[in-house]
């Protein structure tokens, strides 16, 4: 790129965007927010074609030295490259599910989307660690709004529950930061990646994180916030809240909790693992007796992406390009369905299961893009669920057997659900005149599903155009949290074995 500062750009586009709709009308606010976020697919498009694959770590940095201890550091690895490409992706289907359904303060609500654009992208690419916090806890506030606002009948309580959960988990991870800053005298992320900490003190480093990564994941027991979020937020809030907001959490356990503090992270293994099967497990079953469409996916977001914890802390390398796959699929996945929920929710204005039904007889184009999401949600081989749950499952069975066979019991209770819902809403007979009244898809829902229906075919039958971006940086990963990498109960050895000799030269090497 030539020193072309194209990140800063990136998170300029959206931002001057957002301020233009705070001045002009419902229909320019609209046409100016759907051009911000198009300009940056498009800088995003041209960041994946000017990475190098194989080449150094760290591409495409910024940095300018503000003031003592801060600094605009900005930089990509595969790992951020991938999560900015997923944000920038959906942010304009954002604004095409909002196009009719937002008809109140619509400038406003435009500004607080593209603001949130700016600061997701923020969050993948900061190199400081400051500037990833401010990063990471602006993103509170337009989501605050957009559900505090546009939300549905409990919208204010909702808003203030999501807000006060995530909240309160990073004041102890900004007490952390400034102890660790103070100890290695830097605020570079990939110095802090590198710097061996305590390991006495990693276990409060390692909490401290913990409490706010967790809440935005989000972990059982504190996931509580999410259904309430989800079911009252706008249907784009929701597609964005499950597509990228919640996989900051995750992003945060491969930027910090990993390679930061090793040794904290194998002590916690088996509270994570314990956690992340309690999760598979209980939330499945509640989103099995739901009754709204919105809850019972929000639900599964929480199954699912206790697959991405198991794999996070398998420590090694299947599990960790595994969970990866899982976030960037549950991304695609988990919006499309939203989104799905969103287009009936504005012909009818309910999200009852049963008010529905026989719904493949007047909208076919509809019903067979929810069935490809629906497959997708369950892992069907050659969609995007697969491939990412497939990897987790083989990272940690090289770990704990008994924590693969309970989290392997989510893709039966995955099918049982998804499918139970997919039967009766789009199958059987068409009892409600309404719903059986409702027209096909237009060509502007068309233009919003059409996009994430190929993208959840890509990842599923050429998984290695994503895996491939990020192989190097897992690698690096894998193999600064080695050395902590619990022994495990499984029998079956991934690989060859490594010879006594070079087994113990890398064992003397750390």
């Amino acid at each position: 790129m030539g020193g072309f500062p194209i990140l800063s750009l990136m998170l300029l586009v959206p931002l001057l965007g957002g301020i233009a709709c705070l001045f002009l009308d419902a229909k320019a606010a609209r046409t100016v927010a759907l051009l911000a976020t198009l300009v940056d697919l498009a800088l995003g498009i041209v960041l994946w074609l000017n990475f190098d694959i194989g080449g150094a770590q760290w591409q495409l940095t910024e940095r300018v030295e503000l003031f003592s201890g801060f600094s605009w550091a900005l930089g990509i690895d595969g790992i951020a490259l991938l999560l900015i490409e997923l944000s920038v992706f959906l942010m304009p289907i954002c604004i095409g599910a909002s196009w009719n359904s937002i008809e109140k303060r619509v400038g406003e609500y435009m500004a607080a989307f593209l603001l949130m654009e700016t600061l997701m992208i923020g969050v993948f690419c900061a190199q400081d660690i400051f500037l990833f916090y401010m990063f990471f806890e602006g993103g509170l506030i337009p989501m605050y709004l957009i559900i505090g606002i546009w939300g549905g009948h409990d919208r204010i309580y909702a808003a203030y529950k999501f807000f006060l959960y995530t909240l309160l988990g990073s004041v102890l991870m900004l007490v952390a930061m400034l102890w660790m800053v103070h100890t290695a005298g830097t605020t570079n992320i990939p110095t802090l990646m590198a710097y061996d900490f305590d390991p006495k003190v990693q276990t409060w480093l390692w909490l401290a994180f913990f409490a706010s990564f967790a809440v935005k994941m989000p972990m059982w027991p504190v996931h509580t916030w999410l259904p309430a979020a989800h079911v009252q937020a706008p249907t784009a809030g929701s597609v964005i809240l499950a597509g990228v907001l919640l996989k900051m959490g995750g992003y945060g356990f491969i930027r910090f909790s990993l390679p930061m503090f090793p040794d904290a992270s194998a002590t916690f293994g088996p509270l994570i693992w314990g956690l992340s099967m309690a999760a598979v497990v209980i939330t499945s079953l509640i989103a099995l007796v739901q009754h709204d469409m919105k809850k019972l996916i929000a639900y599964s977001s929480v199954a699912h992406m206790a697959i991405v914890t198991i794999g996070l802390f398998a420590f090694n390398e299947q599990g960790l390009e595994g969970s990866m796959m899982v976030m960037l699929s549950h991304g695609l996945v988990s919006g499309a369905l939203f989104l799905s929920v969103g287009i009936i929710y504005d012909r009818l204005h309910t999200r009852e299961i049963d008010r529905y039904g026989g719904l493949s007889i007047n909208m076919p184009r509809y019903a067979l893009f929810f069935m490809l999401f629906t497959m997708a949600s369950v892992g069907l081989p050659g969609t995007s669920g697969f491939v990412g749950e497939f990897l987790s499952l083989a990272g940690i069975y090289q770990v704990s057997t008994w924590t693969t066979l309970v989290c392997a019991t989510g893709i039966i209770l995955g099918a049982a659900y998804m499918l139970y819902l997919y039967r009766r809403v789009a199958f059987g007979d068409q009892k409600n005149a309404d719903a059986a009244a409702m027209a096909d898809l237009d060509v502007r829902e068309l233009l919003m599903v059409v996009p994430l229906g190929l993208a959840v075919l890509w990842m599923g039958v050429y998984p290695e155009s994503f895996i491939a971006p990020m192989r190097a940086d897992i690698a690096a990963l894998e193999a600064r949290i080695a050395h902590a990498a619990p022994a495990g109960d499984s029998k079956v050895a991934m690989g060859k074995e490594k010879p006594a000799q070079e087994a113990s030269a890398h064992e003397g090497a750390h």
